[in-house]
Parts: C-alpha cells; sequence; structure tokens
C-alpha cells in the first residue's frame, strides 16, 4: 500500500507540471519513474500471491495447479 500512495503522489506531481507547463522531458521522467514503481507493485503482490499459495497447498498437485495459475495471470499483466 505504501507502493501505491507514493505512486499516488507522483501522479498527482505529474497533474501539476502538466497544469505549469513543464517541460516534456521532465513530465516523461515522472510518469517513467510511477509506471516503475507500479511495477514493482505488482510484482510484490504476485510474490506474495504465489509464496500464500505455496504455504497453503495440501499437496503438490494443488500446488502446481495453482502456480500455473499465478504464472497464466503474470504473463497476461506483465
Amino acid at each position: 500500500m505504501h507502493r501505491l500512495r507514493r505512486v499516488e503522489g507522483q501522479i498527482r506531481g505529474v497533474l501539476a507540471m502538466m497544469e505549469q507547463e513543464q517541460p516534456c522531458d521532465a513530465i516523461a521522467q515522472q510518469l517513467s519513474a510511477a509506471r516503475k514503481a507500479l511495477d514493482r507493485a505488482f510484482y510484490e503482490m504476485m510474490a506474495c500471491s504465489l509464496e500464500t499459495e505455496v504455504m497453503d497447498a495440501p499437496n503438490n498437485a494443488v500446488l502446481c495447479e495453482r502456480i500455473a495459475e499465478k504464472t497464466r495471470l503474470l504473463a497476461k499483466y506483465a
């Protein structure tokens, strides 16, 4: 949640920069930083989800099925 709040602040900053007609290079740099922060939050969430699946799986077959689902999710959104 901390990462997402930071991204939220970055986006507000980008909007302010646009309203102030700051140079495109500066805005692009901030957008890139926000995008990377969102990507990092996504990967952290997926890692946590995988760890939970590994800990909660009652057997190997269920674990493989759950990890395959998470892999599909990663491929879809990454």
